[in-house]
């Protein structure tokens, strides 16, 4: 479909989705006169434009180009879409039991689940799926990773790659559990450790049943790890806080220009246990429903909660049902803590001259306070008592997460390397150094905002005449960025040497053996279990 299909349907088709909306607090009138005119204008179109359109197609990208300039989670869902998401609250499913990366010729396998369909397959991480069944991904323009669902003890043949080699295997479809709880553990020191990893239906169910076994195996003070769960339903965020917090405390409350968004919610039920010692791990992809439960046991002065700011997903989406099945999930209001802070930490009312949405500063954080009296603040997020420079990554640790380096450092270290047990892997200084080499022979850039400011002004310089008499200073500007890019990844080695061992062991022993090297080694868990073990320290926390 040409671009000018699109820009005309985006063009035409605002009024439509606007309608569905808003309609009960804009005039009426001035809503169905431009629903007439862009149903007079798309008739014409597909009737007259000199090459043949598709409507639903039109429709289709005019829809989603004018939901791009609202927020990111305003979206519209078609039939297949609105399925998956009930299959993904649900927490169970038909498929091959992987995570997966969707690439415009490939499918790469980017974490099987130990004893699922894939992995009993014998995929490993970074497998690139390139063909399924006689359907090559290459030549499938949309939505390839259907082609990997079906009928519960169906099969499929894959045809993948791996170190340049291509393998087949044959695939038995089954239903994938996707748990909310995928570890908890008793640590030596009677600290129980639990991952709570999303909020989908089981989210409060099976944090309350690892509680209960850990309580009953001699667990004294208890870790929540909410490090990288985006979040999901708001009831269970509700129910996990509710575990920790007696009925009738607010959680949280939502405000909106529409009244009837305006609401606030409660815990319900008896608590499961309101005095064990609670530490709550959080860092920058611990998002909405996450953000739900740290932001209120912080405001009620529950639990410590350690790591880096929360991501600050504070927008509440409903979906809204539309006509053959499709629906438009919208959002409807802003989520606050106990305290009055709002989650949210991007405005995307005000647009930045790219166009991006602005994030609030420091200056514009406004200050709150606990039920102790302690002093919290807004502006996007929770703001953890106890910053970890380990939980919050560096520009030049984003850089080489967003261009996969790591992911494929480790596919590479896996087929070199032999590793028995999580226990004895240790990321040396050779290790670290190979990486390194590894980064320059891959083609890694990473450009700095120093170097796109100087970019800017280097263009500037030429327009005015000036480059060739500053040139000599700006080549001195260049070689001093270089240095310090160079030394970020000396400077950096902790966290970048984190990431990479984590990457590594999953490889070897799953997610599974990944905690298990977690509880021992990971130093927001040796953080956390050192203020518990300090009855004084975690007092001290949260009196303020």
């Amino acid at each position: 479909m040409k671009k000018t299909f699109s820009k005309i349907a985006f063009l035409a088709a605002i009024p439509v989705l606007f309608f569905t909306t808003v309609s009960y607090k804009a005039d009426f009138f001035e809503i169905a006169k431009q629903l007439e005119i862009f149903t007079t204008l798309f008739k014409e179109l597909n009737m007259n434009y000199v090459d043949e359109t598709n409507p639903a197609e039109l429709m289709d990208t005019a829809i989603n180009s004018m939901l791009e300039d609202l927020d990111p989670y305003t979206h519209y869902w078609n039939e297949q879409e609105v399925q998956a998401a009930r299959i993904d609250n649900a927490g169970e499913y038909t498929g091959i039991g992987a995570t997966v990366g969707i690439k415009p010729d490939k499918i790469i396998i980017i974490e099987p689940y130990k004893d699922y369909p894939a992995d009993e397959a014998g995929l490993k991480a970074g497998d690139e799926i390139i063909k399924i069944g006689n359907v090559s991904i290459a030549d499938f323009s949309e939505g390839a990773g259907e082609l990997l669902k079906g009928a519960p003890n169906s099969t499929v043949e894959l045809t993948y790659k791996r170190n340049g080699q291509t393998e087949t295997t044959t695939l038995t479809r089954g239903a994938v559990e996707i748990k909310a709880v995928p570890y908890y553990k008793l640590l030596e020191d009677k600290t129980g450790y639990i991952v709570l990893s999303q909020f989908n239906r089981n989210a409060s169910a099976e944090t309350i049943q690892a509680l209960k076994d850990l309580k009953e195996e001699g667990a004294e003070k208890i870790i929540l790890d909410l490090r990288g769960n985006p979040g999901g339903l708001l009831s269970e965020a509700i129910n996990v806080a509710n575990i920790f917090v007696p009925e009738g405390e607010l959680i949280t409350s939502t405000k909106s220009a529409v009244e009837k968004y305006n609401q606030t919610f409660s815990t319900t039920r008896k608590a499961i246990d309101t005095e064990i010692p609670l530490a709550i791990l959080i860092n920058g992809r611990s998002a909405s429903a996450s953000e739900i439960v740290a932001g209120s046991l912080q405001d009620l002065d529950r639990a410590v909660i350690l790591g880096a700011r929360s991501f600050g997903k504070g927008l509440v989406q409903r979906p809204k049902d539309l006509t053959y099945g499709t629906q438009l999930k919208v959002t409807i209001s802003r989520y606050f803590t106990p305290s009055g802070r709002c989650i949210q930490s991007l405005n995307y009312r005000k647009r930045d001259e790219d166009g991006n949405a602005v994030r609030y500063t420091a200056s514009d954080y406004n200050e709150f306070e606990t039920r102790n009296g302690r002093k919290v603040y807004d502006g996007g997020g929770i703001s953890p008592d106890v910053k970890l420079e380990t939980s919050e990554f560096s520009d030049i640790t984003n850089a080489i997460l967003q261009e996969n380096a790591i992911f494929d450092y480790a596919t590479k270290y896996y087929y070199t390397h032999d590793l028995n047990s999580p226990e004895e892997f240790n990321l040396t200084e050779k290790d670290y150094s190979e990486f390194l080499r590894y980064l320059d022979t891959s083609g890694f850039e990473y450009k700095t905002a120093t170097e796109k400011e100087l970019e800017d002004v280097i263009s500037a310089a030429e327009k005015d005449g000036y480059q060739q008499n500053l040139s000599s200073g700006f080549d001195e500007i260049k070689q001093t960025i270089s240095r310090s890019k160079e030394e970020a990844l000396t400077a950096k080695k902790a966290e970048i040497k984190g990431l990479l061992s984590e990457e590594i062991i999953k490889r070897y022993f799953y997610k599974e053996g990944l905690y298990d090297y977690y509880v021992k080694q990971n130093p927001e868990i040796l953080k956390a279990k050192e203020i518990l073990q300090n009855k004084d320290r975690y007092q001290g926390i949260l009196k303020g």
